[in-house]
């Protein structure tokens, strides 16, 4: 009997120890998936205030600005067209699908994992 109880403690521990590692497994997948979507929206968000002509002086401006150069990964120049602001649509617009595609292609390895 105690043997019995033993092992039903034991698949029960191990079915908790297993929707544990799903949750931090989706937590972090869905973590990484927001991060790129992040990134990618702050891409986004520069090339707009660039091609509307944003207040360079604004905190918000600088912020987004600031952090694209950042997020861009060395696509800043990539496509160095006569246009500047062809050259923002096209490289940092590069960078925000760069990180759309990379970080669902790593989200989707992490679910995977359960």
């Amino acid at each position: 009997m105690t043997e019995e109880v033993s092992a039903h403690g034991t698949g029960s521990r191990r079915a908790e120890l297993r929707r544990a590692w799903a949750r931090l497994v989706a937590l972090l997948g869905n973590a990484v998936r927001w991060w790129g979507s992040i990134a990618a929206g702050l891409l986004a968000l520069h090339v707009v205030f660039t091609l509307v002509g944003a207040n360079p002086e604004n905190g918000i401006a600088q912020f987004v600005s600031s952090s694209a150069e950042s997020l861009a990964l060395g696509f800043q120049d990539l496509f160095v067209p006569a246009d500047p602001e062809l050259a923002v649509l096209l490289n940092y617009g590069c960078a925000a699908l760069f990180w759309l595609i990379t970080t669902s292609i790593a989200a989707r390895a992490i679910h995977s994992l359960r």
